[in-house]
């Protein structure tokens, strides 16, 4: 009976500790309207100027696709300077794949929805997170 009550309060206490568990940092919403297809899923990454086109961002994320639209959050996010990628993994390999000549094969877009000849570039896609939550569309 001891045993018993010891486990029903380790399972209260580890219960009510997840559910107190404070925000940390703020939230960015990304809304992606105009996806060609729901084949496959929408790979997301939150990139500081360390990270941008050097491999997995600080918080990287996936999506199903609904009716040709995803909308995902990124959570926890202390206010900085950051850039948002987002890729349409057609065929669920978890990069992008490319022609021969070197031109993407699948959809993608970054933060601020700049018209790029070339890789991406981060000052063109940076943005300052503040103290507030904010709501992006990221167009392909």
């Amino acid at each position: 009976m001891k045993a018993l009550s010891l486990i029903i309060t380790l399972l209260l206490s580890v219960t009510f500790s997840f559910s107190q568990e404070e925000k940390t940092g703020q939230s960015i919403t990304v809304t992606i309207e105009n996806i060609t297809n729901n084949n496959g899923n929408v790979l997301l990454s939150l990139h500081t100027e360390e990270t941008f086109m050097k491999g997995p961002g600080i918080q990287n994320l996936e999506s199903k696709i609904v009716d040709g639209k995803i909308s995902i959050t990124f959570d926890n996010v202390e206010p900085r300077t950051y850039a948002i990628m987002a890729l349409h993994d057609v065929n669920e390999n978890r990069r992008m794949d490319f022609e021969e000549n070197g031109m993407p094969k699948e959809s993608y877009g970054m933060s601020n929805n700049p018209i790029s000849y070339g890789p991406p570039q981060y000052a063109q896609a940076k943005f300052d997170l503040k103290n507030e939550d904010l709501e992006m569309k990221i167009v392909f």
